[in-house]
């Protein structure tokens, strides 16, 4: 046993309570009407990091929470899943870190982040022994320069033998590759949705994948949200890439209406992840990835759709006919 317990997986990522809004329509210039209201535990890494822990792989976190009561929900939550929290620091003088996320019947989004103590997470709050005694790490953004120069400066100290997992979001993919390129050059798995991967390298989600390899990271998965049609009545829900091969995913039939679709791409690299961990094939990992985003995003309030591992071998069989 190693000194963390055998921790498979730690994550780094902003923490947030995210309060999560439906909308009759985001507006950019006047007001609507707020039909649902859901405050929920939040953050990218945080959300995947819990989803897997559900699903029974050991892993920690590695981010920081305000001395509130909104911290003490976010720890609350890892705790109950199983989570270990004796690396998240508890910053007093500051608020936990906040997400306002508005969306409407037609899938569009608007977030707004209120980073708190986000902020203060440092380079003395990273325990490399502790990152690598671990398998693999996933991260996600932040909002300030300096936890990104955090991140850059614990990959440079990760050991070899640590595969990283990257999932930028919006945030990170605004700051465009010379940026990201530490990150990039060290990520074993690069997580994007469609307009993520336009904005980092300017091209559609295949010519993306092929610079994104370019620039030394091994697997990019793109998520393309309810899909692109394709011949024979298909629809391509994920693209997969590789120097050796592509996969072009059909995942599970669509058949329920999105709820809400706050944390669909977090409960997507939880389903992926699991299945690699799993030594699964890339392509299952990706339906395994999106049999977990479906039951997210039918499931009002973030983290309530996280399957446990008994529901996902259910769902699994439900929608492929195999066995997980």
């Amino acid at each position: 046993m190693t000194e963390n317990g055998g921790l498979e997986v730690i994550g780094v990522g902003a923490m947030n309570l995210d309060y999560i809004c439906r909308v009759e329509k985001t507006v950019d210039d006047g007001e609507t009407t707020v039909t649902d209201f859901i405050p929920c535990p939040g953050g990218s890494a945080a959300n995947t990091i819990y989803g897997l822990a559900r699903l029974g792989i050991k892993c920690g976190f590695i981010g920081a929470v305000g001395n509130d009561t909104e911290g003490r929900k976010l720890l609350r939550s890892f705790k109950t899943a199983g989570v270990d929290v004796s690396r998240i620091r508890v910053k007093s003088g500051v608020r936990t870190g906040v997400a306002f996320c508005f969306s409407d019947r037609k899938g569009r989004r608007a977030i707004y982040l209120l980073p708190g103590a986000n902020n203060l997470l440092s380079n003395e709050d990273v325990d490399t022994a502790y990152l690598n005694s671990s398998r693999m790490v996933h991260l996600s953004s932040f909002v300030n320069d300096e936890q990104l120069h955090m991140q850059i400066e614990m990959v440079a100290n990760l050991a070899k033998s640590v595969r990283l997992s990257l999932a930028p979001g919006m945030l990170y993919a605004t700051r465009g590759l010379k940026s990201l390129a530490p990150l990039l050059e060290r990520s074993h798995i690069v997580f994007l949705n469609q307009e993520e991967i336009k904005m980092l390298t300017g091209k559609d989600f295949r010519a993306g994948a092929e610079v994104l390899l370019n620039s030394s990271c091994e697997i990019v998965v793109v998520t393309l949200g309810k899909g692109i049609a394709l011949r024979g009545g298909r629809r391509l829900n994920s693209y997969i890439r590789t120097r050796e091969t592509e996969y072009q995913v059909s995942g599970v039939a669509r058949e329920m209406e999105d709820i809400e679709s706050t944390g669909a791409g977090d409960a997507f690299a939880c389903g992926f992840l699991f299945g690699v961990l799993k030594g699964k094939p890339l392509d299952e990992c990706a339906v395994l990835g999106d049999v977990m985003a479906r039951s997210v995003i039918s499931t009002p309030g973030g983290r309530k759709g996280f399957l446990t591992l008994k529901q996902l071998e259910k769902a699994y069989y439900r929608y492929t006919g195999k066995l997980l």
